[in-house]
């Protein structure tokens, strides 16, 4: 079954966002800068952050850089992760749960799109993860990432290579959305339509 691509549609609405992030701060100039830069422009335009509640690295100064800018910051954090990962006690909501999928789930509840910055493999999880439930048809969400300084060009190439070798439709590839700042790919989220395509092979296609 072809894949079928909406006619446009009206810039969605986007009151929320769920950012993705590292918990330290690394040693990318770039990529703090850009952290702020996003933190700044919800802020500015009026969306709520949601994140994993951190007070530390990226996920810190996201987080502060919304609150000072006047914004809202909703945080969400394990019950006994609250030590290990420093939760940040000035947000406008802090939200404990029981488990990390109950995290992820509250977070995925609460967010109208979903934006990666640099990070490691929790962030990459995460990214992962909520884009492989836009591709089984459990969201429409849209999904991003911010390839600032060409962060995640080999987690690109990598996409590109499953398609180039049958393992990824090329449909699903496009579900993530990509852009070198974060005022480009507000602009992407904004203008997302998703597509709409059969997961499986029919039998007759085996």
């Amino acid at each position: 079954m072809p894949f079928v691509t909406p006619e446009p549609t009206e810039r969605r609405s986007i009151s929320s966002v769920c950012v993705y992030c590292a918990s330290s701060t690394g040693s990318n100039p770039a990529i703090v800068a850009a952290t702020r830069e996003l933190g700044a422009l919800l802020a500015a335009e009026d969306i709520d952050l949601v994140y994993g509640g951190g007070a530390v690295g990226l996920m810190g100064l996201v987080a502060d850089t919304v609150l000072a800018a006047g914004g809202r910051v909703t945080g969400i954090m394990p019950a006994g992760l609250f030590p290990r990962e420093v939760g940040h006690s000035g947000l406008t909501e802090f939200v404990e749960v029981e488990s990390m999928h109950e995290r992820k789930t509250e977070m995925f509840r609460r967010s109208d799109a979903f934006v990666a910055l640099p990070g490691g493999l929790g962030t990459l999880e995460e990214l992962a993860e909520v884009t492989t439930w836009a591709q089984i048809g459990i969201h429409t969400k849209p999904v991003g990432l911010v390839n600032v300084d060409g962060y995640f060009d080999h987690l690109l190439a990598w996409l590109d290579r499953c398609v180039d070798d049958g393992l990824l439709k090329a449909s699903n590839r496009s579900l993530l959305l990509v852009a070198p700042t974060p005022a480009e790919l507000l602009d992407e989220l904004r203008r997302y339509a998703p597509t709409v395509e059969a997961k499986w092979l029919d039998l007759d296609q085996t």
